[in-house]
């Protein structure tokens, strides 16, 4: 079977998690070799792109390091317990996902529009351009979990926009648009839900919201996507590493 995009992008970030645990129930430590991707393949029975990209995702948090011409190595990092750290960079879907929900997207609102100041500012936006705005609500069954706004230029949707299927994530829609994200940079704040979504969609009531705005860039470094995103202050905590 051919793995599609949105499956091999989470069964790598399965096995990157499954790989942590190898590491803990084992004992490793800081310095200790990490399993070949070939080993990976075997010990979990995956397929070579998926055990490279869990690799990747290693690398990227800073647990593993390549020791050119020896392999990969277990960084002092490794020995640090962060769970949920609010430095990775990943989906809501895919962290809904992750901690245990069985989430559905309901798209609330899409609109093109003029960009307000923070969007124009966020995306690097030129005076004529405008944006397409997606509002959405994730859930599971009658119980809200994350309220978001997500915010990209006109230019990066082809066609109407009511051709495209918003339930989706936007990072493989940007993706296929020619713009993977690599990296964001993010903002976090307390609040409560305010008044307008509040009222409109029953938000009310749930207590502080932990707000984060976050500007997603290319590989090329351009900013892409703005988005803005109410995470249950009751469910969700996230953690840091500090180094």
């Amino acid at each position: 079977m051919i793995e599609t995009p949105i499956v091999r992008r989470l069964m790598s970030v399965q096995v990157r998690d499954a790989l942590v645990e190898y590491f803990e129930r084992n004992g490793a430590k800081p310095g200790d070799r990490v399993l070949s991707e070939p080993e990976i393949v075997e010990q979990f029975g995956v397929g070579r792109s998926t055990a490279r990209e869990a690799l990747k995702l290693l690398e990227h948090d800073g647990i593993v390091e390549v020791r050119p011409g020896l392999g990969r190595y277990l960084t002092s990092l490794s020995a640090a317990k962060v769970n949920r750290p609010i430095t990775r960079f990943e989906s809501a879907t895919d962290m809904l996902r992750e901690l245990g929900y069985s989430p559905q997207t309901l798209v609330l609102s899409v609109e093109e529009d003029d960009p307000d100041l923070d969007e124009r500012e966020a995306l690097g936006l030129a005076d004529d351009e405008r944006v397409v705005r997606i509002e959405r609500l994730r859930s599971e069954g009658d119980s809200p979990l994350i309220y978001s706004v997500g915010t990209i230029a006109r230019s990066q949707v082809p066609g109407p926009i009511k051709h495209v299927d918003w339930t989706g994530s936007l990072t493989t829609f940007l993706k296929d648009q020619g713009r993977e994200l690599s990296f964001s940079t993010a903002a976090i704040h307390a609040v409560e839900m305010p008044e307008t979504p509040a009222a409109k969609y029953s938000l009310g009531g749930f207590g502080p919201w932990i707000y984060i705005t976050e500007t997603a860039y290319s590989i090329a470094g351009e900013p892409t996507l703005y988005a803005q995103d109410y995470h249950r202050g009751d469910i969700f905590s996230f953690n840091v590493l500090r180094r």
